[in-house]
């Protein structure tokens, strides 16, 4: 297949699944508004640092509220990671990319294309924001069902997948260093209950608190959570599984032997979690060199795949 084609599959899939976890993102931050204490504040700044879009955001808005975080995330066209940017870049790859799609792609990216531009005021305003986030994540993985059920498991099917474990592994760090974040904000050591909260909502906002319920049997724990979300094997939205299918999936293409052997030095297990306390500052600096790695992976899959 053409490289540029190639390129299109990879980053529609980024793209989906960006638009997707931004969603969850910035559901983290929405659920804990309602569950946290009244006296607790948190910053939603915070999630314009997890993107490391503080530039952009300085550069276009003054206040640091709540209103101007969430409209920077969800719909500013001048921010290249918002919701609507994403969802923008992937309507056109996946125009340029039917000739090796399933036909009923075109049609389902243009729906929820147009429903986030219609309704994008739902996910800005705090009364419905709940209910608009849910909507975007569930049509996503709609997208992305359909996508596995009705296209070929071949090499384009490969970047495809390629596209989406790379960033579900990266935005998967970027909610659990929102999870970090929220309790550092909350001095959450000196409440057990606020951090069961706080962590609860990190597995719910990456659809994990019933399989983490069925694998660890324990009651929601920060370390545990983390490890979870990290290391475990079977679900698929922790970072270890994500890497396991990068290496599958690059398995499958040709020169891939440079891509594989730098997926395998990505140590998890380098930052020892144990307590609470292992939650603070070293473990966001941990996961900021886990985005750091990834991020080296896609540049590895830009020089192999799609030269310039």
């Amino acid at each position: 297949m053409l490289s540029k084609v190639a390129e299109r599959l990879y980053w529609a899939a980024r793209y989906l699944e960006r638009v997707e976890n931004t969603a969850r993102l910035v559901g983290v931050y929405d659920k804990l508004l309602f569950d946290l204490p009244r006296d607790v504040n948190i910053s939603w700044y915070s999630l314009v640092e997890l993107n490391s879009a503080t530039g952009p955001f300085e550069e276009r808005y003054q206040v640091r509220s709540e209103h101007n975080v969430v409209k920077f995330m969800l719909a500013d066209d001048t921010n290249p990671s918002s919701m609507l940017t994403a969802l923008s870049m992937l309507r056109e790859n996946i125009r340029t990319s039917r000739d090796v799609l399933p036909v009923e792609s075109w049609e389902h990216i243009n729906e929820l294309y147009l429903y986030a531009q219609n309704n994008i005021r739902l996910g800005i305003n705090r009364s419905q924001r709940h209910e608009f986030l849910d909507q975007i994540v569930c049509r996503c993985q709609m997208f992305f069902g359909m996508l596995s059920g009705t296209m070929s498991h071949d090499a384009p099917w490969q970047f495809v997948k390629l596209g989406r474990d790379l960033e579900r592994a990266d935005m998967t760090t970027r909610i659990l260093d929102a999870g970090a974040a929220a309790l550092q904000q909350a001095n959450g050591d000196s409440s057990v209950n606020l951090r069961q909260v706080v962590w609860g909502n990190v597995l719910r906002s990456a659809s994990a608190y019933m399989s983490y319920r069925r694998s660890v049997r324990l009651s929601v724990a920060g370390p545990d959570v983390a490890w979870y979300l990290l290391q475990d094997p079977n679900f698929p939205r922790s970072v270890a599984a994500c890497l396991t299918q990068l290496k599958i999936s690059a398995g499958k293409l040709p020169h891939s032997k440079a891509l594989v052997d730098e997926v395998k030095e990505i140590d998890l297990e380098r930052y020892q979690i144990e307590t609470d306390a292992d939650l603070g500052r070293d473990f966001r600096s941990y996961l900021n060199d886990l985005q750091i790695q990834i991020c080296q992976l896609s540049n590895r899959i830009a020089q192999t795949w799609f030269p310039a």
